[in-house]
């Protein structure tokens, strides 16, 4: 797979045609929406237009469950959006109501960076409370405990990593989210550099850990609207696999033809 311009490859090859039906499938989105001076347009749509719908669409589909959509910012446009797969959060005895104890799949615009980001996140609160809101301090049946534990040699975490960002050119971010750790292509070499990082935060920092594919502006302009919710559909499919490993209640998978 050839860097930058492979994402392509990725598409589905069902892709539906402009104007098919009112179903949010992606048809009807335009990549102008995608604002890296604002963030990611939301309001003022109609519904099969929205991003949070049609990836609620591409996912419950794919997967067979239902997904809850949350996200950061207010008004028309919003910063970072995820969906969390439901099943997982509900399996969860203490933290069932509270969406950053479970893993999740999200999108966001980095402003500085001008680049789109699509992937998977798992965070941990505060280890030691005070709680600065309604259960964000870590609980045992928080999903960050199975990725914590599956940072270590040869584990199926290690591998789709080092799949995703040595060879498929994404990115991993992990750390204090005021003062995260990068790494991609050129410097991730195992999951212990991973470990090393988490040693590096303290009990009352809120942790998190993303990976995800980069679109710089320039290659968000070069597709049409439709072809980047495909792009991006395809990015939650490449990253479910190692989602799967720290989630509590596993994504079931489509069967390959």
């Amino acid at each position: 797979m050839t860097k930058r311009t492979s994402i392509k490859t990725w598409l589905p090859l069902s892709r539906g045609a402009p104007g098919a039906g009112e179903l949010p499938t992606g048809a009807a989105f335009r990549g102008e929406w995608i604002d890296f001076e604002r963030g990611i347009r939301v309001g003022n749509l109609e519904p099969h237009e929205r991003i949070t719908q049609i990836f609620k669409y591409h996912l419950e589909s794919r997967h067979r469950q239902p997904f809850t959509c949350d996200r950061w910012g207010r008004g028309v446009f919003w910063q970072w959006i995820c969906w969390v797969p439901r099943k997982n959060r509900d399996a969860k005895p203490v933290s069932h109501d509270v969406n950053w104890s479970c893993a999740k799949f999200f999108i966001s615009v980095d402003q500085e960076e001008r680049v789109f980001k699509a992937g998977a996140q798992v965070e941990r609160g505060p280890a030691e409370g005070p709680e600065e809101f309604p259960g964000c301090v870590l609980k045992p049946d928080w999903d960050w405990h199975r990725f914590a534990a599956g940072l270590r040699a040869g584990s199926a975490l290690e591998r789709e990593l080092t799949r995703l960002i040595r060879h498929d050119d994404f990115v991993a971010r992990i750390g204090d989210w005021e003062r995260m750790e990068s790494f991609n292509a050129k410097n991730f070499r195992t999951a212990a550099q991973l470990r090393a990082a988490l040693r590096r935060v303290g009990p009352r920092d809120w942790v998190g850990f993303q990976f995800y594919y980069p679109f710089p502006e320039k290659e968000v302009r070069s597709m049409s609207g439709h072809e980047l919710a495909q792009a991006v559909s395809a990015v939650f499919a490449e990253t479910a696999p190692a989602m799967n490993t720290w989630m509590q209640a596993p994504l079931e998978m489509p069967v390959s033809s």
